[in-house]
């Protein structure tokens, strides 16, 4: 579940981002400011609107920044049956037919320390309804292993993410260093040493059996 959250909130931000929802995402979402409100506010209703950064751990797990991620979007005709994947970079756009337009927006994936693993995307899908009228049937974020979580409603074309090439770090926000590893206090127990009866030459005599 605390894999899904972040990529919502992902989703939030990049909803959020400066330039409006048709602005290319050719920056990364870390640097985006995120609006919450919490109680105790100054409306007179118990509630108070701050602006607060990126959470530093999940934004610093990331080695790839978003605009050189690369992801493999899937594209379906339901009407004919014919799939197709296309590659794009956040900010990228693609189209098909000359009847629908794909636009990348961000896609990211859980980190590899997380319990659940997602891939997610953040499309928008433009149809052409008339001469030079194009129409935003979908926009929001679409998961590769859970496609139910956010469904494109369109009777003919579907998309979905089939991948996002992107690294991480190798320490996530849970990890300690082994260098950091406090030394155990407990008293090494002294290595055996050969009792006198070992070292001592034999006495007794040599065997006259014949």
């Amino acid at each position: 579940m605390r894999a899904a959250a972040a990529l919502i909130a992902l989703a939030l931000t990049a909803g959020c981002s400066k330039g409006g929802g048709d602005g290319a995402a050719g920056g990364d979402n870390a640097g985006d400011a995120l609006v919450i409100t919490g109680a105790g506010g100054n409306d007179g209703q118990g509630a108070e609107v701050v602006s607060i950064g990126p959470d530093a751990a999940t934004a610093d797990a990331a080695a790839t920044p978003m605009r050189d991620r690369v992801a493999v979007i899937g594209v379906l005709n339901k009407r004919n049956g014919v799939e197709r994947d296309v590659t794009l970079k956040p900010g990228q756009a693609v189209r098909i037919d000359g009847k629908v337009t794909v636009r990348l927006r961000a896609c990211e994936r859980t980190a590899p320390w997380e319990a659940d693993r997602l891939t997610g995307a953040f499309l928008q899908m433009d149809v052409l309804r008339g001469p030079r009228q194009w129409s935003r049937v979908f926009s929001g974020w679409v998961y590769k292993e859970q496609p139910a979580l956010n469904v494109v409603q369109h009777p003919v074309y579907d998309i979905w993410p089939k991948s996002c090439a992107m690294t991480f770090r190798e320490s996530g926000p849970d990890t300690v260093p082994a260098s950091s590893a406090v030394p155990s206090s407990a008293k090494k127990s002294p290595e055996a040493e050969p009792s006198p009866a070992e070292d001592a030459p034999s006495s007794a005599s040599p065997s006259n059996a014949t």
